[in-house]
């Protein structure tokens, strides 16, 4: 059967001038109001940066994470849309600049990284030799650094495929990717816990890695879904997305849905139940005031509507659906990024401002930016992978 199947190669697909120019306009009104939220409240403005910057680059990491799924489980049916996964690395660069940006607000955000508040607290000064500034520049420099080694290897093995269709990429990809995914656990997990968990350096959680992954999942697949869509309807992936990928994608996006929730609620359980003052805090300030709608959201909002609306099948499969339910998946993890970042600023509810919403979409347009190029610079199908054939005539 596979044989049988023509592929047509859909080559680069470049966006329309206009879409760049508003991209590139959202980048520069976004650093243009970032910048000016620094001189009229510094730290609130680092605030939406690192909520921001945490966001888009899980986005990217996400992409990658699940291209290494892929090849590390021989995956077929995603040949189709793998190349979108792989386009979000395009951001990894970007991403470890903002890094270095945010070692300049680092003593707006994190309380652990004064001296003088350091030597009267136990807790922080136990914590010092990990939570430092010198030490966490470095931790989030060489993470992103082995993210993006990963990203130029695997995704460069993909693209090489295209050129000479040997399968010896697959081979290489088939052993890099699973390291990859050991080399992710741990530095995603560390990223989670210095640039989030550390604004109260005061709290831990063993899970809070796994919930920030959960999310990650979330919304990046969301992504997918959206991209995969819109390739399809502006006609270069019209034929090769079928419904029958579009029902794989709303099948992953319906489960992480489950996951997310049954991670939230454990971490939730264990610090409910054991019921330690150091533990309790967290939870308590996003039960008081405001921010108990927002935690009201997030349970019913990003899990139970979500869980309902993708559990029939023919919502899983239908552009228009997935398109709603996608661009709502998106918002609902922005939200929850903010819910683990801005009580700590804002304890008495939540604040959304020029500052908050004008560094999103600086973001959008940097991500935006990123993503579009590679795809004008790269065919948008793995025309080499030899398992693209089986892909298209996929069938659930």
């Amino acid at each position: 059967m596979s044989a049988a199947v023509e592929i047509k190669n859909p080559g680069h697909y470049q966006v329309s001038s206009r879409t760049k120019g508003l991209f590139f306009a959202a980048f520069v009104v976004g650093a243009l109001l970032f910048v000016l939220g620094l001189v009229q409240d510094a730290e609130r403005a680092w605030y939406s940066f690192v909520w921001n910057q945490f966001f888009f680059m899980s986005l990217a990491v996400g992409g990658l994470v699940f291209t290494a799924i892929q090849f590390a489980t021989s995956a077929m049916w995603s040949a189709a849309v793998r190349r979108i996964m792989e386009s979000f690395t395009a951001y990894l660069p970007v991403a470890i600049v903002m890094f270095v940006v945010l070692a300049f607000g680092i003593h707006h955000l994190y309380h652990w990284s004064h001296t003088e508040a350091v030597m009267k607290d136990m807790v922080l000064s136990h914590k010092s030799g990990y939570l430092n500034t010198t030490f966490f520049v470095i931790r989030s420099i060489v993470v992103g650094l082995l993210f993006l080694f990963f990203a130029h290897k695997i995704v460069g093995n993909s693209l090489a495929q295209d050129q000479d269709g040997n399968i010896e990429h697959t081979n290489k990809n088939k052993v890099l990717s699973p390291i990859f995914l050991i080399v992710f656990a741990l530095g995603y997990t560390l990223l989670s816990f210095d640039h989030l968990m550390s604004l109260d350096a005061h709290w831990f959680s063993t899970m809070f890695g796994v919930y920030n992954v959960a999310g990650m999942f979330y919304s990046t697949l969301a992504l997918i879904c959206l991209i995969a869509i819109w390739l399809r309807r502006a006609g270069a992936l019209n034929g090769i997305v079928t419904d029958e990928h579009l029902h794989g994608l709303g099948k992953f996006m319906f489960g992480f849905t489950v996951f997310w929730a049954y991670i939230g609620f454990s971490q939730f359980l264990l610090i409910w139940y054991a019921n330690l003052p150091e533990e309790t805090g967290y939870f308590i300030r996003r039960f008081e005031g405001g921010w108990f709608w927002v935690s009201v959201f997030l349970i019913v909002g990003k899990f139970v509507f979500p869980f309902l609306y993708l559990l029939p099948v023919d919502q899983k499969r239908k552009e228009s659906s997935l398109v709603f339910i996608g661009i709502y998946m998106l918002i609902c993890q922005w939200i929850d990024v903010g819910w683990m970042v801005q009580p700590e600023y804002s304890p008495t509810g939540p604040s959304l401002s020029y500052i908050e919403l004008g560094t999103l979409v600086g973001f959008i347009g940097l991500f935006g930016l990123t993503v579009t190029r590679f795809m004008g610079r790269h065919n948008i199908l793995a025309v080499g992978d030899p398992r693209l054939a089986e892909s298209l005539v996929h069938h659930q």
